[in-house]
């Protein structure tokens, strides 16, 4: 008896076969490109996308277990927006390694050039988003408005657009 095949998402058929397109640029995981709108902010990832993580070789007297030293973000930016990018590169390297859970990105490097719209918008996930209506707004409003963590409400309520938006949320 034939067993039923049930329909398995896309992404998950995609992933391994993009794994290693990633780990040849340095990324262990496709996380600073799905993320990068919020690691960089909307305006500066509009003009900005990630190309590669460079790893320093690991020092031949390095003790076992010893953390890596901290990698080089490459990005690719328009150069109109190279100022700002480097400016906030502070910003930027702290949200990238709060990504990870660990200080891995220690430096920038920009790479100037267009930054193609329409190959940045594919891989960063962007989408035209409905937008709330004012009571759904509100609601959101109230539901996370007595947190006092700024960093923490404003996750949430980002978490909560999307949700009541009917994007489907993608990042655990």
């Amino acid at each position: 008896m034939n067993k039923p095949r049930f329909a398995r998402p896309l992404s998950d058929l995609v992933r391994p076969a993009l794994a290693d397109a990633f780990k040849a640029q340095g990324f262990a995981a496709a996380d600073i490109l799905q993320c990068w709108p919020e690691i960089a902010g909307e305006r500066l990832a509009e003009h900005s996308i990630p190309v590669r993580v460079i790893w320093p070789p690991r020092p031949k007297a390095a003790p076992p277990g010893a953390p890596p030293r901290p990698a080089t973000l490459v990005l690719k930016v328009d150069s109109a927006y190279a100022l700002e990018v480097e400016m906030a590169a502070a910003q930027i390297l702290e949200r990238v390694n709060a990504v990870f859970g660990w200080a891995c990105v220690g430096k920038i490097r920009l790479r100037h050039g267009p930054v193609a719209s329409a190959a940045a918008a594919a891989i960063r996930g962007r989408q035209a988003r409905p937008s709330l209506d004012a009571a759904s707004r509100a609601r959101l409003a109230r539901e996370v408005g007595g947190i006092e963590d700024d960093a923490l409400r404003e996750s949430l309520e980002r978490l909560g657009r999307e949700i009541l938006a009917g994007k489907p949320v993608t990042r655990a």
